[in-house]
């Protein structure tokens, strides 16, 4: 079983955000047997739109391994009923620390370093700092397990949410504040799951630091763009990601 995980900001998206370019390498991989697994730092919300975009039914992992969402039917009766919890139609692995955690401690840091979030900036501000179209801005706003720190006027904040159990991770643009989980440690749980059913290879790509910690735990990583990681290979373009495995 081959299973790949896919960062979406920076990798499989562009800059309008539109799920129209990313379609043929989703129906690419799939033709070729790849498990599709999307683990990026958008909220559930963001992601059902493009996996209703791409017809994909798949578990995903949202928020930068905030948690892990596992369609309610997709694996037999016997594991399901061992996944998370219950959620509407998923069963929930989760991973992070509650949003209002996030932000409570964001709120109280805010006045002395000027920061900017998604819960102190209303809708028209988080469209200009990400230029996302309202419909996915709105989306956006609805978080579970993260906040996003658009922009700060001094540092020495990302100290400060550490000692409070915090962690901070940098995207393609943005700051990420957790709770004690990543990327890695997402796909790690549900690589998991896959185990149990025969033997798995394991393949990611992605572009961010953020990204770090899901290439340390896969056999076949790759990045794209301007940074390095001694794990991944780099590329440039997902096109050339297609031509490369198999």
């Amino acid at each position: 079983m081959k299973v790949i995980f896919l960062d979406l900001d920076g990798t499989l998206l562009g800059e309008d955000y539109s799920p129209e370019l990313a379609e043929p390498i989703i129906e690419e991989l799939l033709s070729r047997g790849y498990e599709v697994i999307i683990n990026t730092s958008k909220t559930r919300f963001e992601v059902e739109y493009y996996l209703k975009a791409w017809s994909l039914e798949k578990p995903f992992i949202v928020e930068n391994g905030g948690a892990v969402y596992v369609p309610e039917n997709y694996f037999s009766s016997e594991v399901i009923g061992e996944i998370g919890i219950p959620r509407g139609d998923y069963r929930v692995i989760e991973l992070g620390r509650p949003y209002d955690e996030i932000k409570g401690a964001l709120d109280g840091l805010a006045p002395r370093y000027g920061l900017k979030y998604y819960g102190n900036s209303v809708l028209e501000e988080v469209m200009a700092f990400t230029g996302l179209p309202r419909e996915l801005a709105q989306l956006a706003m609805m978080r579970e397990y993260s906040e996003t720190v658009f922009r700060w006027k001094r540092e020495g904040f990302e100290r400060e949410l550490e000692i409070k159990g915090f962690r901070v991770s940098r995207g393609t643009r943005f700051l990420s504040v957790t709770g004690d989980t990543d990327k890695g440690k997402a796909s790690k749980a549900l690589l998991s799951i896959y185990s149990r059913f025969g033997e798995v290879e394991s393949y990611a790509l992605g572009d961010g630091e953020n990204d770090f910690p899901l290439f340390e735990v896969v056999e076949n990583a790759f990045i794209v763009g301007n940074l390095s990681h001694s794990k991944a290979k780099h590329i440039n373009s997902v096109e050339e990601f297609l031509e490369v495995i198999p």
